[in-house]
């Protein structure tokens, strides 16, 4: 039965970058966990406590996106090896500062965020609004966690660019 209004040749792409994704996301969820348990130091209580609640929200977006491959009429790629092979992050190391734990993680959010961009193109080329209403609301939540963790790696005394209104008031 075809309950999608998108032709089927076009969504293969859509798939293929929706597969890559959740091959980040596996990749990046299994990172957040060896941080979460591996953190030391006068962080540790925030960072423990953040890094949880990363990966708890990770689990779900990899959910989420296998069901969107799945609702796409495709399997969800789901072997470990294969994420391995697939994605552009790297394991975590389990022997990190928390100031390096906290950069290599906004180093894949480039790499996630580049990766949603891709899905949204192919999904707006396919026609395929569910597809891109589901990953326009996730970079927007990753990019909102990225300012978080920037701000936390930052000096209380650095400042953030002055807007224009701003500027020619003082």
């Amino acid at each position: 039965m075809s309950y999608l209004n998108i032709q089927d040749e076009k969504l293969l792409p859509v798939v293929m970058e929706l597969n890559t994704l959740l091959a980040d996301y596996h990749i990046y969820y299994q990172k957040l966990r060896t941080f979460h348990w591996n953190v030391l130091g006068k962080n540790f209580f925030d960072l423990h406590v953040k890094f949880e609640e990363m990966y708890n929200d990770s689990k779900v977006k990899i959910d989420e996106v296998a069901e969107r491959i799945l609702t796409l009429r495709h399997h969800p790629v789901s072997k470990f090896s294969d994420y391995l092979k697939m994605s552009s992050i790297r394991e975590g190391n389990t022997l990190e500062t928390d100031e390096d734990m906290v950069k290599e993680l906004l180093s894949d959010h480039k790499i996630i965020l580049a990766q949603m961009s891709s899905v949204l193109d192919k999904a707006d080329k396919a026609g395929d609004e569910g597809t891109i209403d589901l990953i326009g609301a996730y970079i927007r939540e990753l990019e909102k966690t990225s300012w978080m963790l920037n701000a936390w790696s930052k000096s209380s005394k650095e400042q953030l660019k002055v807007s224009g209104i701003e500027a020619a008031t003082h």
